[in-house]
């Protein structure tokens, strides 16, 4: 039996998504309960794998159960183990799925947000779960510099070095900057990104809000396609995972 499961967490004290040798990980903590409820060891499939600090609103998995389960009851079991674990992990909802269903191949898009905490003051609620930038930024210059983003392109200029995609060829489909109240947000949308592509095109449009570099060199940084031509990688902790539509 297949189900989908969407999920919350912090990853300020995680890995990541991705199960690692040297500390915990979202996929470790969910396997190991999901191991539990088998009786054997089961691989949890998710959207899309977050680097380590990085979270997620809405982050979807699917697991394969060796048996039919109410769905309530397999929130609670996974709850119930998380809480008692202090993992920074929740399990918001749960939906059976047809076999079919891939929580990675299945997706037909992807969003997130990014936030930066824009003002003089730093935040120590918000530590780990914003970029603070203390001096004033440009929201409309920033806003014409990533309109060169949107639409089909060579993201080679934004992409990581370790990297593992095929292409470095993706169609962003959105790109908005907003003000709400001390902060700035960025909502980005795809079927699917490049190993830091959002942190590596906020860290560069942060460079135009500064003044540092001209909306235009957006997109001569994009033609370029060349990691060392953009800005720098902007903090794992103003990112989170926002929606995943299938």
């Amino acid at each position: 039996m297949r189900y989908k499961l969407t999920i919350e967490y912090d990853g300020t004290n995680l890995l990541g998504w991705q199960r690692q040798t040297d500390g915990m990980s979202v996929q470790q903590y969910l396997e190991e309960i999901l191991d539990k409820l088998n009786g054997t060891h089961t691989e949890i499939v998710s959207a899309g794998r977050t680097d380590a600090g990085v979270h997620a609103l809405a982050q979807v998995v699917h697991i394969d159960l060796n048996r039919p389960m109410e769905l309530w009851k397999i929130k609670e079991a996974f709850n119930g183990n998380l809480l008692a674990q202090e993992a920074p992990v929740s399990v918001l909802e749960v939906e059976a799925v047809d076999d079919s269903f891939s929580a990675r191949f299945s997706a037909k898009k992807r969003g997130y947000i990014y936030r930066i905490l824009n003002r003089r003051a730093p935040s120590p609620l918000l530590k780990n779960r914003v970029w603070w930038v203390p001096y004033p930024l440009d929201i409309e210059k920033m806003r014409e510099g990533a309109s060169f983003l949107i639409g089909h392109h060579d993201f080679t200029s934004f992409r990581a070095s370790a990297c593992q995609a095929k292409s470095p060829i993706k169609t962003l489909d959105k790109i908005e900057i907003e003000q709400q109240g001390e902060e700035i947000i960025f909502q980005v949308e795809a079927r699917s990104f490049l190993h830091h592509q959002v942190r590596n095109m906020v860290g560069t449009l942060k460079l135009v809000g500064e003044g540092r570099i001209p909306p235009i060199k957006i997109k001569e940084i994009l033609d370029a396609k060349n990691r060392k031509a953009a800005g720098p990688t902007a903090p794992a902790g103003g990112l989170y995972l926002s929606k995943v539509e299938y």
